[in-house]
């Protein structure tokens, strides 16, 4: 059964099919198309919609027709596209196709959008308080540009965008207004007119931050919790220094509930803004125990405690305990988050672990002391000294299973035997990361840096230099585009150029789900006279990739990756690079994307063998959570 109807007998045909039909009936809905959009996602539109398509899943949820918001959902199609700058978007017709058991529907809407009122420029005025380049980075993030459709929503977010970076800049009074004006002779709103969009600013008084009240505090002193702002009385006033003092309070871990607000007074506006911080104290102390047993640990027992405010002031102390028959041992931590001085802290680690496989068995004894610096939100910087005693071997019949040779390397055990040493070394570490998320990075750019030295001065085993870097930049490109890139490069050097200087697992290694995707977890290095990889000191990795939303959460990406690992320290040919391509799928989760990717080839390794024999195909499958990089 299939009914149609058209911009004049729409109504009529809609009462044609729902005749003798409830209100909320038991016709599911499995298909809902949309035809005609072209200028906003069907995904935003479907969302907007109370008349949803059900899951095709046998036991996923199903979705019914109903009568009331159907027809409700004619006329919202119709707000949605006014409030998106489409004055005479409508619905057009529709096709209803009902199955023979007239229990199931799919649903066509055809839509008729018609032209778009569109922006052709945009007048920021009375934000002369701001610098000249502060006025045009705002001017370029606007949500609403010019030449884009007049969307309300996307104007609202542009106001507000204003008004906090005024906040944000010392005028906490700030108020902004935003207003549409006809720019075509006529002064009426039609299809296709253009409109010149006016915010003007009201900044009010500049202001600093004053008096500091802290309420709800037992146990902790005061003073931890003024040092965990990012501001002081007298200081300028920030929105920013609000939220991002909350956000260190959280992560303390000593309060279930922390807020940072200001007592702003708009109407008297005074100069210094009263600020007040509200903390609700968590459970310092926690105790984990568990006991069990399994057929490959046999009895089992694990204990764990925690205190985050071991001797006040904040410190952090823990211990663990565990014992089974595959690993047992003791770790110890303990952190002092505000060493000397504002923004300083303290990390001691050690251990005394064994874990005894049935391929293998591995015995460490040592640990490390960091010192940080958080310098800044989103960088800082650190110094280690290390020491490490760590003896592992791997039993005889291991050694030959070629299947789980990179199991063994992914563990940083040498798959050519046994191994043992004590590691004593100083190590440097520099990390700034503006990228806007840490799964799924859209903006932005990251850079790490890692200089360790082994040896010399140092009592140990090892003697050697280590220098690593990575670079990583985010471009947007319009709304929907992504293009990421990323650079990679490391050099170790051993004392003297013997391989015995440096520890197995300091060896560099390529390829894999993250790195370059036409081959499969440490596969790319130089090879034994055998034809296994073994690592190298030297490596150089390119990557770059578009990423493109293709229907509601699931997206495309298109990547090129290219490196390759050689032995000595200095040993880089741009001439000698392992280049892979291939395409990806995504699809978004609340943890981060679901990635799939299948990594071509261009040049294979000649040699190379994987789980002892020749690479039968040159491409690779890889499936993981998160983005590449």
């Amino acid at each position: 059964m299939r009914l149609r109807g058209s911009t004049v007998l729409l109504i009529v045909a809609l009462a044609a099919f729902l005749t003798g039909c409830r209100e909320e009936g038991m016709i599911q809905v499995t298909g809902l198309t949309f035809e005609g959009v072209d200028q906003v996602r069907k995904g935003d539109l479907a969302n907007a919609l109370q008349t949803k398509k059900g899951s095709w899943i046998p036991w996923g949820r199903k979705r019914y027709f109903n009568r009331p918001a159907f027809e409700a959902d004619l006329r919202r199609i119709e707000t949605f596209y006014r409030d998106r700058g489409f004055p005479d978007a409508r619905v057009a017709s529709f096709d209803v196709d009902l199955n023979e058991a007239q229990d199931k529907v799919d649903i066509t809407l055809m839509i008729h959008e018609g032209e778009p009122v569109r922006v052709t420029a945009i007048d920021l005025l009375g934000f002369d308080v701001l610098m000249m380049g502060e006025v045009d980075t705002l001017r370029e993030t606007l949500p609403l540009q010019p030449g884009a459709p007049l969307d309300r929503q996307l104007a609202i977010a542009s106001r507000e965008r204003a008004a906090n970076t005024l906040r944000d800049r010392g005028y906490p009074y700030a108020e902004v207004a935003i207003r549409d004006e006809d720019v075509a002779p006529g002064g009426a709103v039609q299809a296709g007119l253009t409109r010149k969009i006016v915010i003007e600013a009201t900044p009010g008084i500049p202001a600093r931050f004053g008096v500091i009240d802290i309420r709800g505090e037992a146990s902790v002193d005061e003073d931890v919790i003024r040092r965990q702002l990012t501001f002081k009385p007298g200081d300028p006033f920030t929105r920013t220094g609000l939220r991002d003092s909350q956000r260190r309070l959280y992560g303390l871990e000593l309060f279930e509930f922390a807020n940072v607000d200001s007592l702003e007074e708009p109407d008297a506006q005074p100069e210094e803004v009263a600020v007040r911080v509200t903390v609700a104290e968590g459970k310092h102390q926690k105790v984990t125990t568990g006991l069990g047993y399994g057929t490959e640990e046999q009895a089992r027992a694990r204990l764990r405690w925690d205190h985050v405010n071991f001797l006040g002031n904040a410190r952090h102390a823990g211990v663990e305990a565990k014992w089974s028959s595959l690993d047992r041992g003791v770790r110890l931590e303990f952190r002092e988050p505000f060493f000397l001085r504002q923004g300083f802290s303290l990390n001691v680690d050690g251990q005394a672990w064994r874990a005894k496989e049935p391929v293998y068995d591995s015995r460490q004894l040592g640990g490390r002391v960091t010192l940080r610096h958080q310098f800044a939100t989103q960088t800082f910087w650190s110094t280690s000294f290390i020491n490490e005693y760590q003896r592992t071997t791997i039993d005889q019949e291991a050694l030959f299973d070629f299947t789980i040779r990179d199991e063994l390397i992914a563990l940083g055990l040498d798959p050519r035997g046994e191994s043992r040493g004590t590691l004593a070394a100083v190590a440097f570490d520099f990390s700034r990361n503006t990228a806007t998320s840490v799964l799924d990075a859209r903006q932005g750019y990251a850079f790490s840096a890692h200089l360790e030295q082994a040896g010399r001065w140092l009592s140990g085993t090892y003697n050697y230099w280590s220098a690593t870097a990575e670079a990583r930049h985010y471009l947007p490109i319009g709304e929907r585009l992504v293009v990421a890139n990323r650079f990679r490069i490391g050099s170790l050097s051993p004392s003297g150029g013997a391989e015995v200087n440096v520890p197995f697992y300091k060896r560099f290694f390529l390829g894999g789900s993250s790195s370059i995707r036409g081959w499969g977890r440490y596969e790319v290095s130089p090879l034994s006279a055998f034809g296994f990889p073994i690592g190298g000191f030297s490596n150089l990795e390119l990557s770059s990739e578009v990423r493109l939303p293709v229907w509601g959460k699931l997206g495309a990406v298109g990547f090129v990756d290219a490196g390759n690992v050689w032995e000595g320290a200095r040993d880089y040919d741009l001439r000698d690079l392992r280049v892979a391509v291939g395409p990806g799928l995504r699809y978004l989760t609340p943890i981060g994307p679901i990635r799939f990717d299948v990594g071509f080839q261009l040049n294979p390794i000649d040699g190379l063998l994987v789980n002892g024999e020749e690479q039968k195909r040159p491409l690779r499958l890889h499936f993981s959570i998160g983005q590449a990089f």
